[in-house]
């Protein structure tokens, strides 16, 4: 009975939170996190944990793959040397500063490592959701470092679990060896199932068997991954950034729109019950903390936050000056951005689930059959930094305001190019296409009349503001299409009300009508 319970109990924080973060204007995420926490006061909500299992294995490899889909492979390709140092060098970097910290506080060596691997990623689901108001590129930057960096984290965990369990052995060549496979391994894993899932979806013509097949892709990617030792992680964001380049050219429109409409439900759900789990897990963390007293924990917690935190100042302000003097190229010079900027990045290092998971994942004990030293102070410590990074969410949009970001308008700018272009072409070779189809003159005037006008529309979009009249008349054109399709909707409302029509007609009608009121209404998809 408590599945059925949490489902209600999750699905009612999640619309509460939302409401209330848009009259609050604070990020709903913040209050699903608060709000966890909370829940795990309710006696009968005290026993529900996230196992680290169904985290990396079911909701890791879906939220990777919405993430990489959505992101901009051309601004990832134009700050890669970042994103590389980003995932790579700051996670080492990060995970040797807890671990010094971790073990002056009372951790051992091991198990100081292995908190330092598990805090030194940040979380691709927190960035996407938290910090989605920032510029493009900066955007990019923070997503596709979270969305590689678990690898690199993931194998320190793994080399610092093995060894404090007696399992493994330090040595250069056996790390190397270990990060090489992650990386080749999990990267080839992810081109051999993107290209498998390409030669498949060029042979279904069924959407809703294209999208078992969508489905399907990382977890595929994941597991194969798995198999060979090799990261799952880059093996899910390597297949999602080829088939976000490969898909729009194999996919068929009704598939598109039922995949946009799945994941961003799915995603949505997955993002909002992680937030109340991971808050639940605090309170878990907190009653069960014995080798310590609280106030000792809460030192802990407060000196890794700020070593986490301080790291990651340290690094966006150093490294920038240092490439600077490296690399004095033009394009090295375009690249730069200001101080105020990378405060900005900065301060969005959120961690999540992905580092709760690796501190839950721990084993109980180590091969003499003893206690894992540590684990319960583990496990707070990592549940409190990742309360103490989200709840800089509530920081960045006055950082961001502080910043004074300039308005990022490239996305703009670049889809009116493309309506343009596109729309001009389609005109150039209306004459040519009718002719081919032995289309009636009068169709064709009549939609080379409908392509000029939404041409005008366009180019009046970009040269002029709303005063325009061409986009006043669209405007009122619009309007007048949308009261007209409400009435239309209303009369077979109707017609079903009597038993004139079915309603499997009704919704078939209605399916019509709402592409037409979606695109009358230019509502911008949700990602």
């Amino acid at each position: 009975m408590l599945g059925l319970e949490l489902v209600v109990v999750l699905g009612v924080t999640l619309l509460l939170a939302g409401v209330a973060g848009r009259r609050l204007r604070v990020a709903p995420q913040i209050l699903l996190l608060v709000c966890g926490v909370l829940l795990g006061f309710v006696p009968a909500l005290r026993e529900v944990h996230l196992p680290p299992e169904a985290m990396l294995l079911i909701f890791l490899p879906a939220l990777l793959y919405w993430e990489s889909l959505t992101t901009s492979l051309r601004e990832i390709r134009s700050n890669l040397r970042a994103i590389v140092l980003l995932s790579t060098a700051l996670v080492v970097a990060t995970a040797g500063a807890v671990a010094t910290v971790a073990h002056a506080v009372g951790l051992p060596w091991g198990p100081a490592w292995v908190l330092g691997a598990a805090l030194a990623p940040t979380d691709a689901t927190a960035v996407g959701v938290l910090a989605r108001a920032l510029p493009r590129r900066t955007l990019t930057t923070l997503r596709a470092e979270s969305l590689i960096n678990d690898g690199t984290a993931l194998v320190i965990y793994g080399l610092a679990i093995g060894i404090t369990v007696g399992e493994d052995h330090f040595g250069v060549l056996h790390v190397s060896g270990l990060f090489l496979l992650s990386y080749a391994g999990g990267a080839l894993a992810g081109v051999v199932v993107a290209w498998l899932a390409t030669q498949a979806r060029r042979r279904l013509d069924d959407p809703l068997q294209q999208n078992v097949l969508i489905l399907l892709t990382p977890f595929t990617a994941f597991l194969l991954a798995e198999v060979a030792h090799a990261s799952g992680v880059l093996a899910v964001v390597v297949c999602g950034l080829i088939m976000s380049q490969v898909g729009p050219r194999v996919g068929r429109a009704d598939t598109r729109q039922q995949t946009t409409a799945f994941w961003t439900l799915s995603t949505f759900l997955l993002n909002g019950a992680l937030f109340v789990l991971v808050g639940l897990e605090v309170q878990s963390a907190v009653r069960g903390l014995t080798s310590t007293d609280l106030s000792r924990g809460l030192v802990a917690v407060a000196a890794v936050s700020a070593v986490v935190i301080g790291v990651r100042f340290a690094w966006l302000f150093t490294t920038p000056y240092l490439i600077r003097l490296l690399d004095r190229r033009p394009q090295q010079r375009l690249r730069r951005v200001s101080a105020r900027t990378r405060v900005v990045s900065a301060v969005a290092g959120f961690r999540g689930a992905v580092s709760l998971a690796a501190a839950l994942a721990v084993p109980q004990t180590v091969a003499s059959g003893e206690p894992f030293p540590g684990r319960d102070l583990i496990v707070f410590v990592t549940a409190g930094v990742i309360a103490v990074t989200l709840l800089q969410g509530l920081l960045l949009p006055s950082v961001v305001r502080w910043a004074r970001l300039p308005r990022d308008s490239s996305v703009e700018q670049e889809r009116r190019l493309a309506e343009t272009l596109a729309t001009e072409e389609a005109l150039a070779v209306l004459p040519e296409v009718a002719a081919d189809l032995g289309t009636d003159p009068e169709v064709a005037e009549r939609t080379r009349r409908e392509y000029e006008e939404h041409l005008q529309v366009v180019r009046a979009d970009g040269e002029h503001g709303d005063d325009e009249p061409v986009l006043r008349h669209d405007q009122h054109y619009a309007a007048l299409r949308l009261a007209l399709l409400a009435r239309k909707r209303a009369t077979v409302l109707a017609l079903r009300d009597e038993q004139r029509i079915d309603d499997i007609v009704l919704r078939q009608f209605q399916t019509r009508l709402d592409i037409e009121e979606v695109r009358l209404s230019r509502r911008e998809p949700a990602e």
